[in-house]
């Protein structure tokens, strides 16, 4: 009887275990930190000039066999250069189509990815509507985090991302020399599976 009860006990715990996933979904909205490079950078001669370094996004995604996958990343940072009353309002955001290789190790999957999209810049200066300018361009980034898929399709990520553009900034129909944009953010995400 007691073979019996133990080989019920093995079958039980064999059937209900969880099984690795071969492929997976998922869908990450985040809240990120942009810092380095451009971020906070007001012009350096404001001194009312207060940084603001959040980002809001999602990234949605499919690992096939756990190792490699496609993601997009959408993410958008209200006040990127800084928030004044003589700069006015700006923001970026970006649109990013990356490859991801994970590490599946169970229910954690360290990863790194990277990938081209577009970025767009936005500035209204308070001086006139004349200096308002947005800018479009292609940009790339490069970075790695962690996946953790935990049970009843919720999860963690956490995610560090360098993003740069690929050309320089044009501000009110003038392009800036050098001034390609660029910038990190590290994101923290509630993961749906």
């Amino acid at each position: 009887m007691r073979r019996f009860a133990v080989g019920l006990a093995v079958l039980a715990a064999l059937t209900f275990a969880p099984r690795p996933a071969l492929a997976q979904s998922y869908f990450a909205p985040f809240f990120g930190f942009d810092f380095g490079g451009d971020a906070g950078n007001c012009p350096s001669f404001l001194n009312d000039c207060s940084v603001k370094r959040t980002a809001y996004g999602l990234g949605f995604g499919h690992l096939s066999h756990g190792i490699f996958g496609f993601e997009e990343d959408l993410s958008y940072a209200p006040d990127f250069f800084g928030s004044s009353a003589t700069f006015g309002a700006n923001s970026v955001l970006t649109l990013m189509s990356n490859l991801v290789v994970a590490v599946p190790a169970g229910p954690v999957h360290p990863y790194v990815s990277g990938g081209v999209g577009l970025m767009r810049t936005k500035v209204e200066p308070n001086v006139g509507s004349l200096l308002s300018t947005s800018d479009s361009s292609f940009g790339y980034d490069v970075g790695g985090g962690v996946l953790v898929f935990l049970p009843s399709h919720l999860g963690l990520r956490v995610d560090y991302r360098n993003i740069r553009s690929a050309k320089s900034l044009t501000i009110a129909g003038f392009t800036l020399p050098n001034a390609k944009l660029n910038f990190s953010r590290i994101a923290f995400a509630l993961v749906l599976h």
